[in-house]
């Protein structure tokens, strides 16, 4: 990792990877059909341009899995003495720094699927859109200790103002 992306002293708590299974899974149950009725679809015009059309659909899932379990893995987050870093991307990397006395609510979300895989989401907002941030592909536990945390730390820090 380069510097400006390194929390000084802290190693990053990355998301569960099971959160890369979920992702995956919803990839394939969607992408597998769609890349089926396209093939099917060209193939009835011309054969072996609708195999051709197959075998890239089917090879761009398999970038698309691989890609995902990349993705996932670069989530991650530190808890600072006065803010919060949340990181995440490969390509296009991105720090988002939320200080503590910012915060205005800790929002923990999971929907059905979530909640199946056993994951949860914590979103913190803040009075800038901007410096909103997300943790998705956390599990339960760790979302409500980071939610109960995130808040007391808010609270203490927005006290003085």
């Amino acid at each position: 990792m380069s510097e400006p992306f390194d929390p000084p002293g802290q190693p990053w708590v990355r998301v569960s990877p099971r959160l890369a299974t979920l992702r995956r899974l919803l990839l394939l149950a969607l992408g597998v059909p769609v890349a089926a009725a396209a093939a099917v679809l060209v193939g009835l015009l011309h054969r072996s341009l609708g195999l051709a059309v197959g075998i890239v659909a089917l090879a761009g899932l398999a970038w698309g899995f691989v890609v995902l379990g990349r993705r996932v893995r670069s989530w991650g987050y530190a808890e600072r003495d006065d803010d919060l870093l949340v990181t995440r991307g490969v390509l296009n990397r991105q720090l988002v720094v939320v200080p503590y006395g910012r915060m205005q609510y800790v929002d923990v979300t999971a929907g059905p699927l979530d909640r199946r895989f056993g994951l949860a989401t914590v979103q913190l907002h803040t009075a800038a859109a901007a410096t909103d941030a997300q943790i998705p592909g956390l599990v339960p536990a760790e979302a409500a200790r980071l939610r109960d945390r995130l808040a007391a730390r808010g609270e203490a820090r927005s006290a003085g103002l």
